[in-house]
């Protein structure tokens, strides 16, 4: 490296050389050198949106006066170029940092900073020009940055998350809807129980997801009070009174989100409640698509259902396929309750005023929304493919003895327990017992009670006699 190459920085700990094609400078080279334990990269939605906020920092500090105009241009600029993903390759720190998330302040501070200084005609590194502390961080701290930057990049996240649970509630409603005219036998204990829908096995998953959606709404709502203004600690100490009003306006304005600044300063900054709540909605829509994807798995072992084909399943054996996206989606479940653990453990260790493990949790965090949005978006679509197995339905059903719980009204307990005695007995057993049961009862009254709208009707009504 010639002296052409590179240029000098310093700081507290002495002087370091910088490639010149870095927009980066000594604090983020720093903690490249200490932090490399992973390949886990911060999530580019929390860099985004800290360069939004680092936007609005600038435009308020310009607006009363203590940032120059001409920087806070610059400066801006720069912003939008890193919110519109540019310059990614620049934002290379660990996940897994130590220091509250100061490096991925810093890596901010001075990727803008030397942006912004080119575009005023000066070279990377020219800090008496622009500076990344006294210019692009003017009256921030890691401490009311880093958690404003996350709670915007979540609320953001997870309204695409619910986009796509709208769309899959919308698959298994199609469905219901479809397969509503199928009856087939219900399970209870993986045991036979009584007859029900297929569309309304699909009503049930179509619930479930539906409930998660309005749980996600809500998980935005807990995350819109942050802590931007509050500085170190949450009192304000080093930013104007007219400044931590004036960010809020910008902010508000710039991101089109309903983030505003908590009532409680330093209880936002200190605690971090509010991401272990938001994260167990997270944890109770993994659960129930665990649950979901291991009831369609099932109910295609039974071939019941037919599930769209996607890969082959075997090296070894051919024709074999596996419902693949469905063991992705017990496996994204499993991740996601983990990262809830992780998001739970990493707000109960903060402490005093601060939590120094937001890098970690925001993360976890972050990495849940994420695949939980490309899971759903995968699951709309393949919900939409399955069919139905009509012939098979209706097998299980009228083999199974199962059936005359249909008849408890009118027949009652004892006598329908004869009847299955007689069946036992019987040289039928082993046969369909649907036929057996219309010579008992009689074809026009097993037909009555066997049918859709009979069988999914909400209780009975006990005939005139």
């Amino acid at each position: 490296m010639t002296a052409k190459d590179y240029r000098e920085e310093q700081d507290l700990l002495g002087e370091k050389k910088i490639a010149n094609s870095s927009y980066s400078g000594i604090h983020t080279q720093r903690a490249y050198a200490n932090f490399h334990f992973s390949s886990y990269a911060v999530n580019w939605r929390l860099i985004q949106a800290y360069a939004l906020i680092k936007r609005a920092a600038a435009e308020a500090n310009a607006e009363l006066g203590y940032l120059e105009k001409k920087k806070a241009a610059a400066i801006i600029e720069a912003c939008r170029l890193i919110e519109a993903g540019e310059y990614k390759d620049q934002f290379r720190i660990d996940a897994l940092q130590g220091g509250a998330g100061t490096s991925t302040n810093m890596n901010l501070n001075e990727v803008i900073a030397n942006i912004a200084l080119e575009k005023l005609g000066y070279a990377k590194g020219q800090y008496e020009y622009l500076n990344p502390l006294d210019d692009v961080n003017m009256h921030q701290s890691t401490n009311d940055t880093y958690p404003t930057a996350l709670r915007l990049a979540l609320i953001r996240s997870l309204g695409e998350l619910e986009e796509e649970i709208e769309k899959l509630q919308g698959a298994f409603q199609k469905k219901e809807k479809e397969f509503f005219p199928l009856l087939k036998i219900g399970r209870t204990q993986l045991q036979e129980a009584v007859p029900f829908s297929l569309g309304a096995e699909f009503s049930a998953f179509s619930q479930a997801v539906a409930r998660d959606r309005w749980r996600v709404f809500k998980a935005r709502e807990r995350l819109r009070q942050a802590n931007l203004g509050g500085t170190a600690i949450g009192t304000g100490i080093g930013a104007p009174r007219r400044y931590i009003f004036l960010v809020w306006e910008k902010i508000h304005t710039m991101s089109g989100v309903n983030l505003c600044r908590s009532e409680n300063l330093i209880d936002a900054t200190a605690n971090a409640d509010s991401f272990t709540e938001a994260s167990g909605i997270l944890k109770t829509h993994a659960v129930n698509l665990v649950k979901i994807a291991n009831d369609l798995r099932r109910l295609s072992l039974l071939k019941e259902i037919k599930l769209p084909l996607y890969q082959a399943g075997s090296s070894l054996m051919p024709g074999k396929v596996n419902p693949v996206i469905l063991e992705a989606a017990v496996q994204i479940g499993i991740k996601v309750r983990a990262n809830d653990f992780i998001v739970s453990e990493c707000a109960a260790l903060g402490t005093f005023q601060i939590n120094e493990f937001l890098p970690l949790l925001g993360f976890a965090f972050l990495e849940s929304v994420d695949i939980l949005t490309g899971l759903n978006r995968a699951l709309a679509e393949y919900i939409e493919k399955i069919e139905a197995n009509a012939e098979n339905c209706s097998r299980y059903l009228y083999a199974t003895p199962r059936l005359v719980t249909a008849f408890l009204p009118e027949f009652g307990y004892h006598r329908l327990e004869k009847i299955l005695e007689e069946f036992r007995n019987s040289q039928e057993k082993g046969k369909n017992f649907l036929d057996f049961l219309e010579r008992k009862l009689g074809k026009e009254k097993v037909a009555k009670r066997l049918n859709p709208y009979s069988v999914m009707s909400l209780g009975y009504e006990r005939e005139n006699t």
